[in-house]
C-alpha cells in the first residue's frame, strides 16, 4: 500500500558529547521516508526545500525508491535549518538556531496522483496544515499523525480538530502529559484516545514505547546500545518503521500493531548509532530482521 508523507526536509547542525555533524540531511519527512522505504517501494513525499537542496540529496531519496515529485523547490530560497546541542545524557538538548526559511511559507499541495493514497503520515507541522493535507486526500485507509510541544501549547484547538480525523497518534511522554493535562501516562492515553485516535503510541526514549488500543496496552523495550551518537530523528525513524510494517500487512490487527512497534523501535535503534540519516540510509532487510529478532529475545522467557 502506498504511503504519503508530509513534513519537513531540513539541514541540521548537530553537536553531541561524542562529536558533531554539520549540514546534515534531516527533517521529519526525510527520516520517516527513509525508514519506511525498507518495507514499501511506494513512498510519496510532500514538502518544500530551497535551491540549496542539492541533487545529491534528491538522489539519496530516489535510490530508496522515494517519489519526491510532491516536494516544492523554491528557487533562490533556502531550506529549513536547525542547530542543536545534546547534553551528556542524550535526552536533553538545547536548540542553538532555527531558520525556517522556505518552510515558513509552506503551503502543502498534494499532487493529484497522490490523492488516493491509502496511508497518510503527517509529520509534526502546524495542525492547520495537517488538516489542509487531509482535505486534499480522498478516502485514506489510515492516517498517522505526529506533533510536538510547540503545537500542543500554541494551537491546541486546531490540533484537537485534526486529531478527530486521525487513526494513529504518535507522541512522546512529555507531549502526552501536556496534551492530556495529566501526569499519569495511562490516564493520559485514555484522555487522548477520546479525542479521536483509537491507536496511540507514547514514546519514552531510552525506556521504550507504549502502545494503547481497544485491546489493551503493549510495552516495547528500548534496545540496549553501547554507543549512541545522535538521537536526532529517532522518533520519526520509529514512525517510518512502524507504518512501513503496517503498509505490507493485508490486515491491521492488534498483533500486527505490536509487531509494527517493534519494527519502529528497531529502526530507531539504528538511527542513533550514527549522525543524521547516515545509518538508516545504508541498511539491509537482513540487518532489520536481525534487530527485530533481538527485540523479541529481550523479553522472551523459556517455559
Amino acid at each position: 500500500m502506498a504511503i504519503l508523507i508530509v513534513g519537513s526536509l531540513a539541514f541540521d547542525d548537530i553537536e553531541t558529547p561524542f562529536g558533531s555533524s554539520m549540514n546534515t540531511l534531516g527533517g521529519s519527512s526525510t527520516y520517516i521516508a527513509l525508514s519506511a522505504s525498507y518495507f514499501s517501494d511506494a513512498i510519496q513525499m510532500v514538502g518544500v526545500v530551497g535551491s540549496d537542496f542539492e541533487e545529491s540529496h534528491f538522489k539519496l531519496l530516489h535510490n530508496r525508491n522515494i517519489d519526491t515529485k510532491g516536494v516544492q523547490v523554491v528557487e533562490e530560497g533556502k531550506t529549513f535549518r536547525w542547530a542543536g546541542r545534546y547534553h551528556y545524557d542524550m535526552n536533553t538538548r538545547d536548540t542553538l538556531d532555527t531558520q525556517l526559511n522556505v518552510f515558513a511559507d509552506f503551503d502543502p499541495r498534494v499532487p493529484q496522483r497522490y490523492q488516493d493514497t491509502g496511508i497518510v503520515v503527517l509529520g509534526n507541522i502546524d495542525p492547520e496544515l495537517q488538516m489542509k493535507v487531509l482535505d486534499q486526500i480522498q478516502k485514506p485507509e489510515m492516517v498517522i499523525l505526529d506533533t510536538m510541544n510547540f503545537w500542543i501549547e500554541g494551537k491546541p484547538e486546531a490540533l484537537k480538530k485534526t486529531l478527530s480525523r486521525v487513526d494513529v497518534f504518535i507522541l512522546n511522554d512529555s507531549e502526552a502529559r501536556l496534551l492530556s493535562g495529566d501526569p499519569n501516562l495511562v490516564k493520559s492515553a485514555r484522555i487522548i484516545r477520546e479525542m479521536g485516535p483509537k491507536t496511540l503510541i507514547i514514546k519514552k526514549g531510552e525506556h521504550g514505547a507504549l502502545l494503547f488500543t481497544d485491546n489493551g496496552i503493549f510495552a516495547a523495550p528500548a534496545f540496549p546500545l553501547e554507543s549512541i551518537f545522535d538521537p536526532t530523528g529517532a522518533g520519526d525513524t520509529f514512525a517510518g518503521g512502524f507504518i512501513g510494517h503496517l503498509s505490507r500487512c493485508e490486515t491491521v490487527n492488534d498483533t500486527e500493531l505490536r509487531k509494527a512497534v517493534l519494527y519502529g523501535s528497531a529502526m530507531a535503534s539504528f538511527c542513533v548509532e550514527k549522525f543524521g540519516t547516515e545509518k538508516i540510509a545504508d541498511l539491509t532487510m537482513l540487518d532489520i530482521e536481525d534487530r527485530y529478532d533481538s527485540f523479541l529475545e529481550l523479553s522472551r522467557i523459556e517455559c
